[in-house]
């Protein structure tokens, strides 16, 4: 799917495409946080609306010529609301997650005011106040974590946690964390303390527009998204809120965070929008928790012991301590095998995050190509076999040509479509 145009003037770069569009095929993908956006959704993005400045908004620009950007991002917002029924106001500008949650709490927080969310090591994310992240050293956070018995939340424990500390914003929307989420729950949380809810839901959204989840629009006072997840589109985010919040964001995001919106970015936002509202996404994201599912079950069955008992999403968290490895060394001999995943800390990990005791895995991109519950049960072989020839080199070797004969036998979104 190489452009003539890249190969006859950067072979270079031209032979890195083509070497991803190869791994792309060859790979079975179990990262959560990754997907397949389809050639539509590329297409826009490498659009000539990448060209375009257009600093401020549909019909305030600070630049003129801007009636096309004007009209796309009119669009993706029209549709952005159409797929998270019943949001007030959507701002598509944000180029990244990380950046529409800073936006979100430069929107409502002042330098040290206290926040409160899951803990990183129990599957939070590094902006939900990490020290290593802008929010943990702009902002004072205080974490709940997992009820250590059943690796789930505690909202009991939460509620009094936060009647305790007083936080004047509350985030729920995890990056590592299998169960469905009681947004409701947190809301009600949030409001019995005065705070503001914030829902990050950039690993489910998918799922939520699909109707796979519950959804926290109308719950939350603001929702985070990005757009590359389980959503299927390009790499970005958006910003969805309560009118009474929609000024404070907008301002947030332009002119205090971010200068030029993405034109083309915004364009494949509105295509990936577009693709989410039909039937055949609804039957995507079912088919992706039932994917979720029969994955744990085979695991299970292989012998390995999955977080939490099982997942209601898109990802699982296999605890791979009772196999004698870190979960980096069977990220590595995943690797090496052609399964790509990610090794991840577990609740009450005696690892660190470099090493970790844990693998998680994700369905979503090998949903889009089309794998169903029978291929789970021989991806599971396959995982099964790399991990007991992590130390094997030839062994590893061998597997990987099975897995990419297997692989290959599947299209890819983007380059089959």
């Amino acid at each position: 799917m190489l452009i003539p145009s890249i190969t006859n003037t950067d072979p270079e770069v031209a032979a890195i495409i083509g070497a991803e569009e190869r791994r792309l095929r060859e790979d079975v993908v179990l990262i959560a946080s990754e997907n397949y956006a389809s050639r539509a959704v590329l297409d826009a993005t490498g659009s000539v609306l990448t060209n375009k400045y257009a600093e401020g908004y549909p019909g305030r620009r600070y630049y003129s010529g801007t009636e096309n950007v004007d009209a796309v991002e009119s669009l993706a917002i029209e549709r952005a609301k159409r797929v998270f029924s019943g949001i007030d106001h959507v701002n598509v500008q944000p180029h990244s997650g990380s950046q529409a949650n800073m936006a979100a709490y430069f929107a409502i927080l002042k330098p040290g005011d206290r926040v409160m969310s899951l803990s990183l090591d129990h599957g939070g994310h590094l902006t939900h106040g990490s020290s290593v992240s802008f929010s943990g050293r702009l902002y004072e956070f205080v974490h709940y974590t997992l009820d250590e018995a059943t690796e789930r939340l505690d909202y009991d424990l939460i509620e009094r946690q936060a009647k305790q500390l007083r936080p004047k914003m509350i985030i729920s929307g995890f990056t590592a964390y299998p169960r469905r989420v009681d947004f409701g729950r947190f809301h009600g949380i949030a409001k019995e303390v005065g705070a503001i809810h914030l829902a990050d839901i950039s690993h489910i959204a998918g799922l939520v527009v699909g109707g796979s989840h519950e959804s926290p629009v109308g719950l939350a006072d603001i929702v985070t998204t990005t757009t590359h997840k389980t959503l299927r589109g390009p790499r970005g985010a958006v910003i969805m809120s309560n009118a009474a919040n929609a000024r404070r964001i907008d301002s947030a995001v332009f002119p205090r965070m971010q200068g030029g919106p993405m034109g083309h970015t915004i364009a494949a936002k509105a295509v990936a929008f577009q693709e989410a509202s039909t039937e055949a996404f609804r039957d995507y994201a079912r088919r992706v928790v039932v994917n979720a599912s029969r994955l744990t079950e085979a695991l299970e069955a292989a012998g390995f012991r999955i977080v939490s008992g099982g997942t209601d999403n898109h990802l699982l968290l296999v605890d791979i301590r009772g196999h004698g490895m870190s979960g980096s060394e069977a990220e590595s001999a995943l690797r090496l095998a052609g399964l790509v995943a990610n090794k991840n800390q577990i609740p009450f990990d005696p690892l660190p995050p470099t090493v970790t005791s844990g693998v998680r895995l994700g369905t979503s991109a090998i949903t889009s190509r089309g794998m169903g519950p029978t291929d789970i049960t021989k991806i599971v072989d396959f995982i099964v076999e790399a991990l007991y020839a992590r130390d094997d080199s030839a062994a590893l070797s061998r597997l990987r040509a099975k897995v990419s004969a297997f692989a290959s036998g599947f299209p890819v979104p983007g380059l089959d479509d």
